[in-house]
């Protein structure tokens, strides 16, 4: 029996379900998002507060608008924030971030239901998939914060129903809603750009008629994040690559630093191999390579490669050198980068759900719960989130940050009055800013070009990094006194500095070149937790949990 079947033999499927799996998703999803706000959970990953700030600069800044961007992140993901981040309670919060990507996650486990009880047609099978996928605590998590990859399982998943209804429709919209899941996808992760030859060379092969016509329209579509990505920073910065080879890209960040698997691929399978296992758990590793044969007995063939690309592009991404990665297990117990692991948690989860789509339809329902369950044991023996890999990545990382953080506020929340002004390291102390309910109009950074020169010496405060480009023009300046530094665990050192002097400008310093706000990206961002790199942060994860207002505020 074929997995796929043309138009003539495809059955139909009530959408009812589908809105009734949407429907208990997004109940499921907002409890996760509830339950990680209370904890103090929506932005443990230092990603997560850049993501969240980037999108408030567009809106809130001394040079607000577009090129707040950048030129190292994608954009989409800020984009998706604009509607909430605006508004302060929900940026101060961090659910500015977490809506739009539980948004993602809701839809993207209804089109995974979708195209998996499409596949196998059986909805037991399909109830499986996604129950295993959204009942994962790593996914769960992730999906609470502003973190990119819910946002690519939704558009993953899109793709992957789009181009399962096209082998039996042979319609356009079927040829457009895969372009424009995949145009969202490479506007999202770079991951999405490897994807576009595969799946134009699918349509090409499966078009019963007119096949290149069909294979131009969706490369034409989904090409049109590359080109357009390449286009802005073409404008931005002078060189349509810099977000590869720019000062700020992860190339840059790196440099030729020895991380595992750079060169073997061997050793690049093991520790994605380990990331992969930590992210799904060892309950569905084993049903997932249990179902892999009855999976290609179903002639699953286009829905097994298609998961299985993300995947494939960690591997050369690691063997190349520009992702590292690193496992507990493997590497002196230090987690980085863990959580792309995530990036095959669908393929697992389909495979596991052909072994129920492989028995008769009596026992599929006997047999879906038992798999769900089997794919939680892990989850259920181990309850708290010490087990959940993702949050402990994040958790791990940044506690110094953000209890250095809670250092800083707690000086600053008597001493500063709004409209004061503060010069401030790029991205580094915007934390900080958030927690204390400061608009980033009143911070200044380099990246705010000209208006740095009028503006620098007439800022009362200066909260840098020590030793970075802002506290070099804040002491050449000579009208800043040192009032007070702080150092916790491995957290970058912050200097804070009050005006004292008379506030002339510093003739003959420039401001720097823009900033991308991508820097310390997803893939070049270093932890300075003993791992080898070349350079140490330029910025912290600075996440506090403590609330207050400040001196003149509302």
């Amino acid at each position: 029996m074929r997995a796929i079947s043309s138009s003539k033999t495809a059955p139909a499927f009530s959408a009812a379900g589908v809105l009734a799996c949407g429907a208990i998703l997004a109940v499921w999803s907002a409890a996760a998002v509830y339950l990680c706000y209370l904890r103090g959970w929506l932005l443990y990953y230092g990603d997560a507060e850049c993501h969240l700030d980037i999108a408030r600069r567009i809106v809130d800044s001394r040079t607000p608008g577009y090129a707040q961007v950048g030129t190292v992140w994608l954009p989409l993901p800020h984009w998706a924030m604009l509607p909430l981040v605006g508004r302060d309670n929900l940026w101060h919060s961090g659910l500015a971030g977490a809506i739009p990507f539980a948004f993602c996650f809701v839809l993207g486990g209804s089109f995974l239901f979708a195209a998996v009880r499409r596949i196998f047609r059986s909805t037991p099978a399909a109830i499986t998939a996604t129950a295993l996928c959204a009942l994962n605590p790593n996914l769960l998590y992730i999906q609470a914060t502003p973190m990119t990859e819910a946002m690519f399982f939704g558009a993953l998943a899109a793709l992957l129903y789009f181009t399962v209804r096209f082998r039996e429709t042979q319609a356009w919209w079927a040829v457009i809603g895969a372009g424009v899941a995949l145009l969202a996808g490479t506007l999202t992760r770079y991951d999405g750009w490897f994807l576009i030859p595969f799946v134009g060379a699918y349509f090409l092969w499966t078009a019963r008629r007119r096949r290149f016509a069909v294979a131009f329209v969706f490369c034409l579509l989904a090409s049109l994040g590359p080109l357009f990505w390449l286009g802005h920073n073409w404008i931005l910065s002078g060189d349509p690559l810099a977000f590869y080879r720019g000062p700020y890209s992860a190339l840059a960040i790196q440099g030729k630093a020895p991380y595992p698997g750079k060169g073997d691929w061997a050793r690049a399978a093991r520790f994605f191999g380990w990331a992969a296992y930590y992210c799904a758990g060892p309950g569905l590793a084993i049903m997932a390579a249990l179902g892999l044969i009855p999976a290609l007995v179903r002639r699953a063939f286009w829905p097994l490669g298609l998961l299985l690309l993300p995947g494939v592009f960690y591997l050369f991404s690691m063997h190349s050198g520009g992702t590292p990665i690193f496992v507990p297990n493997l590497y002196s117990g230090a987690y980085y980068n863990v959580r792309y692991g995530l990036s095959v948690l669908p393929l697992l989860a389909l495979a596991s759900a052909a072994i129920v789509a492989v028995v008769p339809a009596r026992s599929r329902t006997i047999l879906m719960v038992l798999a769900i369950l089997a794919g939680s044991v892990p989850w259920l023996v181990r309850p708290k989130p010490e087990s959940w890999v993702v949050w402990q990545e994040g958790n791990k990382n940044y506690a110094g940050h953000r209890a250095l953080e809670r250092e800083v506020e707690d000086y600053l929340r008597p001493r500063y009055v709004r409209g004061s002004g503060i010069v401030a390291s790029f991205g580094a102390t915007t934390a900080i800013y958030r927690e204390l309910g400061i608009p980033l109009r009143e911070t200044l950074t380099g990246d705010n070009g000209p208006v740095w020169d009028a503006a620098f010496p007439h800022q009362q405060w200066a909260v840098v990094l020590a030793g970075d480009w802002a506290e070099g023009k804040v002491k050449a300046c000579g009208c800043y006194t040192l009032e007070q530094s702080f150092k916790v665990n491995d957290a970058p050192e912050i200097h804070i500095y009050r005006r004292t002097g008379g506030g002339l400008a510093v003739l003959g310093i420039s401001w720097p070149k823009p900033l991308p706000h991508g820097l310390g990206s997803e893939t070049g961002e270093l932890i300075a937790q003993g791992l080898p790199s070349r350079v140490q942060p330029t910025r912290g994860a600075l996440i506090p949990v403590s609330q207050g207002g400040v001196n003149g505020s509302a």
